[in-house]
């Protein structure tokens, strides 16, 4: 069954992402390069390591951009656009992303992104749809909390509906200005509910990683 939540999600990410780069004396684009420890996402263990990197857009509050990080099979890419604003210390988003991938690791995830914040305190939830490969497809909800202050930041993760289970995550991310570089270490938690593995008893299993990453932004225009 095609996903009927976000139809056409895929086009009308590029779609923005063409008709904002059309605009090119108002845009700011970056690209990104990255490395990652372990490449771990909303709790969930993709690879034990992973190379990524990206391509973004922005132009008065508005943004898109595509993502890729290569997994255990082939890769995943990422295509994401939506606006960003804010009114005084509240902070809000609207969005949609859409998950694809080369290979047989996972199929489609499409889903609609919602974020309000005030000062340090901030909420993000994604409504979406995963096509589940052969199997029926599956709704979830996905809302975090999240806290940051000063380069700190903790959060928890917590899925709903057709996913289940939820990942409690605290960190601390910097820029070495010297060079530009981007880093960040954390400490993320997943729950048995989160991970459903059996371990050699027959038991579901949490998990507790520490996940070094490094990025390097480039300005590309203006």
């Amino acid at each position: 069954m095609k996903n009927a939540f976000l139809p056409g999600l895929a086009p009308a990410l590029a779609l923005t992402l063409a008709a904002t780069a059309q605009t090119a004396s108002a845009v700011e684009a970056t690209a990104n390069v990255g490395f990652m420890s372990d490449y771990i996402f909303r709790g969930i263990p993709q690879d034990e390591s992973s190379a990524m990197g990206g391509l973004d857009v922005k132009h008065n509050g508005f943004y898109a951009g595509t993502w890729a990080a290569d997994v255990s099979q082939g890769l995943e890419v990422d295509l994401y656009a939506g606006y960003n604003g804010s009114l005084g210390d509240f902070t809000y988003g609207i969005g949609g992303t859409g998950y694809y991938y080369t290979d047989d690791f996972d199929d489609t995830y499409e889903e609609l992104n919602l974020s309000v914040g005030y000062k340090i305190f901030s909420i993000g939830a994604a409504f979406g749809q995963h096509d589940n490969l052969d199997g029926p497809t599956e709704d979830y909800t996905f809302v975090a909390p999240r806290i940051d202050y000063k380069g700190f930041y903790g959060l928890v993760g917590i899925f709903s509906q057709d996913a289940d289970g939820e990942y409690y995550e605290v960190g601390y991310g910097s820029t070495f200005e010297p060079i530009g570089l981007d880093y960040k270490v954390s400490v993320v938690h997943s729950t048995e509910d989160l991970l459903g593995d059996t371990d050699e008893d027959g038991d579901d299993d949490d998990d507790t990683s520490l996940v070094f990453q490094i990025s390097k932004t480039f300005k590309l225009y203006p």
